[in-house]
């Protein structure tokens, strides 16, 4: 039996990344993905694949709407979806042979098969064709990540009732897709179909799209999403879902009690994602799990058995890649015996719809049940010079500061390029900074970033320059 310092089960972003990092502090490692390609959810079937299409659906959607105000004439335009999902496919390989190549320049073992625990430090490998393997591991990291959830009653057929993954192949661009669920996926995935012509219809239970994140974010979003052709209805709670032939019937009740009834060719059922613990052989190993089926972990973020550890989309938290990549970084780190660090307020949250939506640290609700004392700074893209040469003018920059200490506690951007804007949040609260650090540092001309310096100068004294 093959013994190995580390060993780590799925092959995601926190999987490959730890691996990665445990390979450059010296330990002999291996990593165990039961699909033929690494990357998992995140590079075959989500993050990346989801991207690729967003930008090829908005370069048509420009062309179609913008491009005669830029002074480009454009005629007989139509869409060839299947030439993207053809890309989107060449951007998903290459991004995964990357990976294929970086296990090898690593110097990791890499399993094809599902793993699962004998007991806690010997994995079994069970591969597609019935063979089995064992290894020993010295220390184990599960990064099994997550699957999509589903309501109880539905049925996903994958043709007319789909989930994201079904989404992300696609043979026409739909007439009416109903979408369930108003969160990340779901308008991201919807804004795809959207600029390709298809009516997109969002049914969400509570009040509002991107719930968890500051409600002004969410309500400009949606007024933004209601320009390219989406419809919502809010506070209704999804009753039934039925298939008939090319039509698919969405039942729901509002908050009034009343019965609403949307007909549409696709459903795309999109209310979130439930950790991936199957057939894990957890209780051979006497791994706990929560009530809501995800692997417990203290602070180091090891399981209730020695030498196990749990990150990613099994554990609590955001179900976010980047998420996983630190904890994965952070794992690695403390079997090594370093002392890393993780600030959870400080990773950012990005929706990849145009405008973009990012934030990172506290909302304006949390700091009113914290009675916490802030000042809000905005700024406002239609302000912008940038924005305005690219016509890209809808949304704000929203900063959040200490109302004594001008300490920054939160921003909220939506707009242009906001997903690249975060980051210097992200150092700024990092670091401590405060409002007024920000405003005086110096921003180039003319750039979307110069929002953020003018939302921390009305923060610190309303004296933003340009409104």
């Amino acid at each position: 039996m093959e013994k190995f310092d580390v060993v780590i089960i799925g092959s995601g972003p926190g999987g490959y990344v730890a691996a990665i990092r445990c390979a450059q502090l010296g330990m002999k490692t291996a990593i165990i993905e039961r699909y033929k390609t690494l990357g998992g959810t995140c590079l075959n079937v989500g993050c990346i694949p989801s991207k690729a299409l967003l930008d090829s659906s908005e370069h048509f959607h420009n062309a179609t709407h913008t491009f005669a105000e830029h002074g480009i004439d454009v005629k007989d335009l139509k869409v060839n979806l299947a030439q993207m999902i053809k890309r989107k496919g060449e951007v998903v390989k290459q991004t995964c042979d990357g990976i294929n190549f970086l296990m090898k320049k690593n110097k990791i073992t890499v399993f094809t098969g599902h793993g699962s625990f004998i007991n806690k430090n010997t994995i079994e490998i069970a591969s597609a064709d019935g063979q089995k393997i064992q290894i020993e591991a010295a220390k184990t990291i599960i990064a099994t990540g997550s699957k999509p959830s589903s309501l109880k009653g539905i049925e996903i057929d994958k043709k007319r009732i789909i989930t994201s993954t079904e989404a992300l192949e696609m043979t026409e661009v739909p007439k009416h897709m109903v979408i369930i669920g108003g969160g990340v996926i779901g308008l991201e995935l919807g804004s795809v179909y959207a600029r390709l012509g298809a009516k997109i219809s969002v049914v969400e239970f509570t009040g509002g799209i991107i719930s968890s994140m500051d409600s002004a974010l969410g309500k400009e979003l949606q007024k933004s999403l209601k320009k390219i052709g989406f419809e919502f209805y809010f506070n209704h709670k999804v009753t039934g879902v039925v298939a008939k032939g090319n039509e698919v019937i969405v039942a729901a009740d509002n908050a009034n009690g009343e019965k609403v009834e949307l007909i549409g060719d696709y459903c795309l059922l999109s209310v979130g994602r439930k950790p991936y613990t199957d057939n894990l052989g957890l209780d051979k190993a006497g791994v706990k799990m929560d009530e809501r089926g995800r692997i417990e972990t203290d602070a180091q973020l090891q399981t209730n058995v020695a030498g196990i550890y749990a990150i990613g989309d099994v554990v609590k938290g955001a179900m976010l890649a980047h998420k996983a990549e630190e904890e994965g970084t952070f794992v690695a780190e403390i079997i090594a015996g370093q002392k890393p660090h993780i600030n959870y307020n400080l990773i950012p949250g990005v929706v990849y719809t145009w405008p973009e939506v990012a934030a990172v640290g506290f909302t304006e609700e949390q700091l009113k049940e914290q009675g916490k004392k802030y000042k809000v700074g905005s700024f406002p893209f239609k302000a912008s010079g940038r924005a305005r040469a690219s016509m890209d003018t809808d949304g704000f920059v929203k900063v959040l500061a200490d109302e004594a200490t001008d300490e920054i506690l939160g921003v909220h951007m939506i707009g242009p390029r906001v997903a690249d804007m975060i980051a210097e949040a992200v150092v700024a609260m990092e670091f401590r900074a405060s409002a007024e650090d920000i405003s005086r540092m110096s921003h180039a001309h003319p750039t979307y970033t110069e929002s953020m310096k003018e939302a921390c100068l009305d923060a610190t004294a309303k004296r933003a320059l340009h409104i």
